[in-house]
């Protein structure tokens, strides 16, 4: 890693004082309609699939929802920034609720985790720096890594270490209960409409196998191989995405994160804006951009 040539930014250092209130403001109508856009997604990849059942529909559902169950993931992030609902309860309840325990994940303990990666972001002290560490890595163990999480090792691999992290099934009760409910919730719904059988088709094998191939791919894009620790516009990456790179891979904005660590008060749908912004300001050529996930992948197998 480089030492940089230009002394850090903060926020302050390139938005005007307007600009920092503009870019600060959250929206509870944008909250709601990000969090209904995620679960309408979800309900009409199963809905076109019930209609017309067939391998090619059942993948296509699956990477969508897949692809979505990870958007709620970002909603959850967005949360744990208190950018999600203006209000502190709706913004953690919502969250917590809709977004966080459907996937089985939970907000507070992710806040407080996420929380330190900001600070010491590729610092030793980064809870998160595991996942960039390893890279650069072979293609073929890139592509190996992918099938494994395709076919539902990774999940399971997962599932195993969380149960090892337990002290005591009151403490692995206390975790799951959550979870437990807001899926039994989602089951009962289904159950409700005659469609249990896509509780399991189209909840539970997305988030086993797409989820997991989309968070792997986040986690590489964000951090691995940046090439300076210090600088925040070249310790962390904006990633270019498509129309099909958002529906699958980098739902609400998630791909400018860049933005998001240098301007962390941002909601993520002006993260574009701001990133627009940074270039229009001259930024751009100091800006770690990749032209794609394909071109991200590419950088951190580049051995083998």
């Amino acid at each position: 890693m480089s030492s940089s040539a230009n002394p850090p930014l903060a926020a302050g250092d390139v938005l005007t004082l307007p600009e920092l209130r503009y870019f600060q403001r959250v929206s509870g109508l944008r909250g709601a309609a990000l969090v209904a856009h995620a679960w309408v997604t979800i309900a009409a990849a199963m809905i076109v699939y019930s209609i017309w059942p067939s391998a090619l529909t059942l993948v296509a559902a699956i990477a969508v929802i897949g692809g979505r169950q990870f958007g709620l993931v970002v909603l959850m992030h967005e949360a744990a920034h208190w950018r999600l609902f203006p209000h502190p309860k709706a913004n953690d309840r919502i969250a917590r609720w809709l977004c966080a325990l459907p996937i089985g994940a939970e907000l507070s303990s992710y806040r407080r985790r996420h929380h330190l990666h900001h600070r010491y972001a590729r610092q030793p002290e980064d809870p998160d720096l595991v996942l960039s560490a390893p890279f650069p890595v072979t293609r073929a163990t890139f592509w190996w890594r992918v099938v494994r999480d395709l076919t539902g090792v990774t999940a399971a691999a997962r599932v195993l270490e969380a149960r090892r992290r337990y002290e005591s099934a009151s403490a692995a009760w206390r975790e799951l209960r959550g979870p437990v409910a807001a899926n039994l919730a989602l089951l009962g719904v289904l159950a409700g409409l005659g469609q249990w059988r896509l509780y399991v088709l189209l909840w539970l094998l997305p988030l086993v196998t797409w989820y997991q191939l989309v968070t792997r791919i986040r986690n590489l894009a964000e951090h691995a191989l940046t090439p300076d620790a210090e600088d925040p516009l070249r310790n962390t990456r904006t990633v270019a995405a498509g129309l099909v790179a958002r529906l699958l891979v980098a739902p609400y904005w998630v791909n400018y994160h860049l933005e998001h660590h240098l301007l962390v008060f941002v909601p993520c749908w002006k993260l574009r804006e701001a990133h627009a912004l940074l270039v229009a300001k001259g930024y751009g050529p100091r800006m770690e951009i990749a032209t794609g996930y394909a071109d991200v992948i590419r950088r951190v197998t580049a051995v083998g």
